[in-house]
């Protein structure tokens, strides 16, 4: 089997179905290859909807398409359209920017017809996408402690995932994803290739997953800086994280809403920065060994495979500086192993964070200002400045070896969420959670997690006021119940 690239014609979406508790999804490439993808659902009880179905193999088909990205001309009902247009394009910003294709030129979903809708009847369940991280265990644990029932969703099981759901003791549903082998034949073959939005896939199977599991919504651990692209090419953002965003976010929703009404999905943390996610992760117990975000843990290939945090990657150094802030030194090095920051090598790693590189890592890192903050809230921490954390070595070796960091309010013009103040020694406003979909922010307006102030508090505590408080935003009655969940906390 062999794809050329430059002269392939035609991506087309074959059909879908769900049988034996499996949706099989096909795709053909120019009528030569076939892509079939099965997606299991193991102990699914509940009827599939046809509409989500649908989304599903609309959503997924991007991993297939990018192996010759050919002119893609689809249609589509209006909002449908509207997401699958940007999917295609910003979700592959990275993949055509790596590959010097645009785009933009070459998809077109057209806005043509309706939707049948599937109104679903679903029990009160929350279930919680799981990537084994921090961000997923903060807001498992916020729905924990608001008292609403929930349930771990993952799709696969690696050791991070297995461990945080141990540790957290909750019911977890595991999907299992088989890629087409048709993809890793054109792949060894030559075909293009580069990076998928991953968090999309992850959310329509989620969504699918809901009247067959029996949960009514989806909560995402997707944070503000998420929006902030890596760099500007041709006119076109490139963001790693598109589908982590807020853009795709409204999309998303809008599309949920017309096609399965009754179903929420949304992200939990969206108007928190990264460093207020990982204060709140500070202040938990019982995580430290369990979480890993090091990309290594999750290569498919097992000869690759790492088992812990390889301490040499953005992701690692990132998740590290937030982190430190908020403990003690001695307790980060017993996360990662080793002090990242007594490793002069890794410096100039660290200044890529800052903004200091020709663009942000592709990687799931935060904003540049909120690196940038992390380092200034670090150098006036004497607990970083003068502790030892091994015999004879001083911490902070690489803080003292970077360029003097930028003050993150001149990294304000590059930041999606421009109206942040440094106050105190942190960022703080409540600008983020204004500017969230009305949807998504209920939670923030009252909470204020965005705020990293330098006097932590616990960003579970509400008061009756709160819970008791009406939610903006409520046009139909059938979002009231899942609004009310979130609003708790």
């Amino acid at each position: 089997m062999s794809v050329q690239p430059s002269v392939a014609q035609a991506f087309r979406f074959a059909d879908a179905c769900y049988e034996d508790s499996t949706a099989i999804l096909r795709y053909t490439l120019d009528d030569d290859v076939e892509f079939v993808e099965r997606i299991r659902f193991p102990g699914a009880q509940g009827q599939a909807s046809d509409a989500l179905l649908a989304l599903l193999h609309l959503i997924v088909g991007v991993s297939y398409y990018k192996t010759a990205a050919p002119q893609l001309e689809v249609d589509a009902d209006p909002v449908t359209a509207a997401l699958l247009n940007r999917l295609y394009v910003d979700g592959l910003s990275e993949f055509a920017y790596v590959n010097r294709i645009d785009l933009r030129d070459r998809v077109q979903f057209s806005p043509v017809g309706d939707v049948t809708a599937d109104g679903l009847s679903l029990p009160r369940r929350t279930a919680v996408p799981i990537g084994g991280g921090k961000d997923s265990i903060v807001t498992l644990e916020a729905l924990k402690r608001a008292g609403e029932p929930i349930v771990a969703f993952s799709v696969g099981n690696p050791d991070p995932i297995r461990r945080t759901v141990e540790a957290a003791g909750v019911e977890h549903i595991v999907v299992e994803r088989e890629l087409s082998p048709a993809l890793f034949r054109l792949n060894a073959a030559g075909a293009l290739n580069g990076h998928v939005p991953i968090t999309a896939i992850v959310s329509a199977i989620a969504c699918f997953a809901a009247p067959l599991y029996g949960f009514d919504a989806v909560a995402m651990s997707n944070e503000r800086s998420a929006s902030e692209p890596n760099l500007v090419w041709s006119g076109l953002e490139v963001n790693h994280q598109w589908s982590k965003g807020l853009q795709f976010e409204r999309l998303f929703r809008a599309t949920l809403a017309q096609r399965a009404p009754g179903l929420e999905w949304f992200s939990l943390l969206r108007p928190w920065s990264e460093l207020a996610i990982a204060r709140a992760f500070a202040q938990l117990d019982g995580y430290d060994q369990a979480f890993t975000s090091c990309n290594s843990v999750f290569r498919r290939d097992p000869a690759g495979r790492g088992t812990g945090w390889c301490g040499d990657c953005p992701k690692c150094r990132f998740v590290f500086l937030v982190l430190a802030p908020w403990m003690e030194p001695e307790r980060v090095v017993g996360i990662f192993g080793r002090n990242l920051l007594d490793e002069p090598g890794q410096a100039d790693g660290f200044a890529e964070l800052l903004g200091r590189g020709k663009h942000k890592p592709f990687d799931c890192v935060g904003e540049r200002a909120e690196s940038a903050a992390a380092l200034a809230l670090l150098t006036s921490h004497d607990r970083w400045r003068d502790t030892h954390t091994r015999p004879g070595r001083r911490s902070g070796r690489v803080a003292g070896t970077l360029p003097r960091p930028l003050h993150p309010a001149a990294l304000r013009g590059r930041s999606p969420c421009a109206s942040l103040t440094w106050r105190d020694g942190a960022w703080a406003s409540g600008a983020p959670a204004a500017r969230a979909a009305p949807r998504t922010a209920r939670c923030a307006s009252r909470t204020s997690p965005a705020r990293c102030s330098s006097t932590p508090t616990n960003p579970y505590r509400t008061s009756a006021a709160t819970r008791s408080a009406p939610v903006r935003g409520s046009s139909t009655a059938r979002m009231g119940s899942a609004r009310s969940r979130r609003a708790r906390w």
